[in-house]
């Protein structure tokens, strides 16, 4: 197995991208949560560090970085500004099956532009009544010469409206259930609408919403892989993209544990700064330890997907690491805002925005209760 120790390589990148959070991004978080506009600026400075290629191979225009250099990247950004982090987590999710499943020409088309920031993508299989149980989907795709015409609405979609490109899973043949599944690469010029964008809890720099196919002709050039295929590209896809969504649960968790620790020093009461009772330094203690054990086990999942999986552990640590980051992610974040008291409840300080944002952690790209399913089934087949 690759070692989690970081490289130099990996440190050096880590202080660059810390830099470039801290000074571009941290100040404009406050801004981009109460306005819930999609931040250009911080698009532009991401790019700067090539940030929206990392997961793409050099081939194609990308860096290809290895998946612990890319959390470390989600993680950082996290750390300041959730909305930031998914905004480049996206661009992972999205190109990551035509990375793994799309032909060279597909590749080329698709994946250079995508790395040189002049085009952004969404995934689209969720569905209002298939989200967890995603082979319930409606969505339906008919072969018409040399097009498919897809019809059909997606739900919960990120970057909805900002993206270009969308890779769609839509039923080929609606008998036969999972297996009827197919994948496909869409342009929005193809005719592909944006319907309801989401009113959220949470990462409102990021929007979220509804994907709308009323009788899109797709040239059948774009299908991803064969027919049939859309289901196993799917699940394919998730095992290498939920340990991003751990890291950003690790960053997220990591950003209020630096608030609450700078405010425990400088916050004083009776005469000395809260820093000094057990109490609370006890509860800083256990959400540094969890988010500690959350960061190992995402890197973990990370040098799995690195190392090609080769005892097919990623399904199961790749579940573990989602579900144990962002359970811990909540659990911090609700602490923070208890060790801020009444000024962690305010917008003055930017835990109250951490707690909401933790929240779409175990929900998005599996809920924790269906990682919790994976991982028994997984363990209980052995």
């Amino acid at each position: 197995m690759q070692s989690i120790t970081l490289s130099e390589e990996q440190k050096s990148f880590r202080t660059a991208i810390r830099h470039l959070a801290e000074t571009r991004i941290a100040p404009r978080a406050a801004e981009v949560d109460a306005t819930g506009e999609f931040s250009w600026d911080n698009f532009k400075d991401c790019l700067s560090m090539d940030l929206p290629g990392m997961n793409i191979p050099e081939a194609y225009g990308g860096s290809g970085a290895d998946h612990v250099t890319q959390a470390i990247m989600v993680e950082e950004l996290a750390r300041v500004c959730a909305s930031t982090s998914l905004m480049m987590g996206i661009n992972g999710l999205s190109t990551t099956p035509v990375v793994n499943w799309g032909n060279e020409e597909q590749k080329a088309r698709y994946l250079a532009p995508i790395a040189r920031g002049e085009s952004q993508g969404s995934y689209c299989l969720s569905e209002v009544d298939a989200g967890s149980d995603v082979a319930a989907m409606t969505t339906r795709a008919v072969r018409d010469g040399d097009f498919y015409v897809l019809n059909g609405r997606k739900q919960w979609i990120t970057n909805a409206g900002i993206s270009d490109v969308y890779v769609v899973f839509a039923k080929t043949d609606p008998t036969a259930g999972a297996r009827g599944v197919s994948a496909f690469i869409v342009e929005k010029r193809m005719g592909l609408q944006i319907g309801k964008l989401e009113h959220k809890l949470g990462i409102h720099g990021s929007p979220t919403g509804e994907v709308i196919l009323d009788d899109v002709r797709v040239p059948a050039a774009n299908l991803l892989g064969r027919e049939g295929q859309g289901f196993t590209i799917a699940m394919h896809t998730l095992d290498r993209t939920r340990p991003a969504i751990a890291a950003q649960a690790v960053g997220i968790a990591q950003g209020a544990i630096d608030v609450a620790r700078t405010y425990m020093k400088q916050r004083q009461t009776f005469g000395k700064p809260i820093a000094e009772y057990q109490g609370l330094q006890f509860m800083l203690a256990d959400m540094a330890m969890k988010t500690e054990a959350a960061r190992t086990l995402t890197y973990r999942a990370c040098a799995l997907i690195d190392d090609g999986d080769p005892d097919g552990e990623l399904n199961t640590i790749g579940a573990m690491a989602k579900c144990f980051a962002s359970d811990t992610a909540m659990q911090v974040t609700v602490d923070a805002v208890q060790l801020l008291g009444g000024n962690g409840y305010t917008t003055d300080f930017p835990v109250e925005r951490m707690m909401r944002d933790a929240k779409i952690t175990q929900i998005y790209e599996g809920t924790n209760q269906i990682q919790r399913i994976v991982i028994a089934r997984n363990l209980l087949a052995q």
